[in-house]
């Protein structure tokens, strides 16, 4: 047994650097609730972290800094960009999306499982650094019923919606690149369907 003024035993010392998180990624069309499932996931698996994304875009009704995205402005983004702080960037909808490298690698290496909510755009270049990440597609029951969600959140105006319709129609036609797809049809069942299947992933380790 190790004490208190002796170094580790150098063979726990090695498990515990070869052990790594695993990281999940949820991505789906906007409106389609992948950020909904994501909040329910983590509240049946508390222990999990969530990568918390940085945005030039303004918060939303009832958003927070730092707990739903990090709010910077588009010269801080663009700061980012050129010192390679984003594993992944996008512009969407006229806004910067990004993720920074340093905290994915930092929870990965401490061997916490992550979720990271994030398009299909982000997916792509998160892939090509963490090739072992799982990946999940959300659908909505239908582009009606996802027109008539986006349409509640409000705030897109008649160009703006067609927009979103468009990019949500190319996002579900790259669906078959993930290893699993959830159809948001209930709230409830689909939180429990992603549970299950992060569950399964976190017990085989």
């Amino acid at each position: 047994m190790t004490s208190r003024n002796h170094e580790p035993d150098s063979r726990i010392v090695s498990f515990e650097k070869q052990r790594r998180g695993r990281l999940f990624i949820v991505s789906a069309p906007s409106g389609a609730g992948k950020t909904t499932l994501c909040a329910g996931l983590l509240d049946r698996q508390p222990d999990m972290v969530r990568s918390v994304s940085y945005t030039t875009r303004p918060p939303r009704p009832g958003e927070r800094h730092s707990v739903d995205y990090y709010f910077i402005d588009e010269e801080a983004f663009r700061e980012g960009i050129d010192a390679g702080r984003w594993v992944e960037w996008a512009r969407v909808h006229g806004n910067y999306y990004g993720t920074a490298a340093d905290t994915i690698e930092k929870n990965l290496s401490a061997g916490l499982d992550m979720v990271l909510n994030i398009d299909v755009q982000g997916a792509d270049q998160i892939l090509a650094r963490f090739p072992d990440c799982v990946r999940i597609f959300i659908m909505p029951p239908s582009m009606a019923e996802l027109k008539r969600r986006l349409e509640k959140r409000g705030g897109d105006d008649e160009r703006a919606m067609e927009v979103r319709m468009a990019a949500a129609q190319k996002e579900m036609a790259r669906k078959d690149d993930y290893h699993h797809v959830i159809i948001n049809d209930d709230l409830e069942r689909a939180i429990d369907e992603l549970a299950a299947i992060v569950s399964r992933y976190r017990q085989s380790r």
